[in-house]
């Protein structure tokens, strides 16, 4: 993409100057980023899809947030629209907020969003060959944002990039910088991705699926680096993945999503060790474990639920072997169960005590 003109950049700058002064000086006890009933639709010739369908969660500063779920659930489409880069249409979005620092995202203007966005807020997408653009080195697209929201002329905007390229520990960064994507290998990528993520100094950073096609050793150099960085900088991380090992090491706590809704909030250790929703308990019990040998590995029966026609009552009650009439006709809510605990479903005292047998 071009470079910016002079006078739209000076004009982006003098709008991003008034709108981050505003949310810098908002209210320090509120949360960081908190989505509160979220609500996105897909209006489709088939019929209306929930794609999220009453999601609230928070994130603060240095807090690692894992958002979990199998593909369809929601994740990704949560994210899109916390960033605002949903296409609307088909998109709409029904219902809700999504509050920085207090003040709702969603009732801004598009110059104030592009003043939060990358800035504030930043995004690591899952395809980094596709997000990166083939026809400019890694260097030069690293370095348009400082161009374009710092104003810095191209050679101390190349020199920035570089710095940020080691510092996400590229080797021979200096030699490498105009280099272009295809010339890495997956895992150099996704560096450049977070690189780019991070150019800014966001205060909140979403990492979706980050270590996707990755093999396991580079996806654990990939986790490890976003916890440096997190240790670094004290933002806050939302990390979407649907890969429980991953979460295990990172996350503070979780909110497992499907069907478009977030069935249970924890801690992660107490998601790991007592599951309070049949979905999180289905699948911690599908993870292959070392002290665990020979016999089948467990599996969710059934699929998804179709969120065109959905199921009546609980969305999971057709996969689920604590099902009961109720759950047939009564959606449950997201129960406080104590501890700073959520789960929704109609039974989950009895999952707990399940977990601890």
């Amino acid at each position: 993409m071009p470079s910016a003109t002079p006078s739209t950049r000076s004009s982006d700058r003098s709008c991003e100057a008034v709108t981050l002064q505003n949310r810098d000086s908002g209210d320090s006890s509120v949360p960081l980023l908190e989505v509160e009933d979220l609500q996105v639709e897909f209006h489709t010739r088939a019929g209306v899809l929930k794609a999220v369908d009453g999601v609230s969660f928070s994130v603060d500063h240095r807090e690692t947030l894992a958002v979990l779920g199998e593909s369809g659930s929601g994740k990704s489409v949560t994210a899109q629209t916390i960033m605002g880069i949903l296409d609307m249409p088909p998109a709409v979005i029904a219902g809700g907020a999504v509050r920085y620092r207090g003040t709702d995202l969603l009732g801004l203007s598009p110059p104030e969003r592009r003043a939060i966005r990358g800035q504030k807020i930043s995004m690591i997408f899952q395809d980094a060959l596709s997000a990166l653009n083939p026809v400019f080195s890694v260097g030069w697209q690293i370095a348009e944002m400082f161009r374009v929201h710092r104003g810095m002329s191209r050679r101390e905007a190349k020199k920035r990039a570089i710095e940020l390229m080691e510092r996400v520990h590229i080797p021979a960064a200096a030699k490498r910088v105009d280099d272009f994507p295809h010339q890495f290998s997956g895992g150099m990528r996704q560096r450049i991705m977070i690189a780019m993520a991070i150019a800014l100094d966001p205060e909140v950073l979403i990492a979706d699926e980050p270590t996707t096609a990755l093999d396991v050793t580079v996806q654990a150099q990939i986790m490890e680096l976003l916890a440096e960085l997190q240790e670094e900088s004290g933002m806050g991380l939302i990390l979407i993945t649907h890969d429980l090992g991953v979460v295990a090491d990172i996350a503070d706590r979780t909110a497992v999503m499907y069907a478009g809704r977030v069935m249970e909030q924890a801690g992660v250790f107490d998601a790991y060790a007592a599951p309070a929703h049949p979905y999180t308990k289905g699948l911690l019990e599908s993870i292959p474990r070392l002290d665990q040998k020979g016999g089948d590995l467990f599996s969710i029966p059934g699929t998804p639920p179709d969120l065109l026609h959905r199921p009546s009552g609980c969305a999971f009650r057709p996969r689920c072997r604590f099902r009961t009439d109720e759950c047939l006709t009564e959606d449950p809510p997201l129960h406080d169960i104590g501890g700073g605990r959520g789960s929704a479903c109609h039974h989950y005292q009895e999952v707990l005590d399940d977990a601890e047998r």
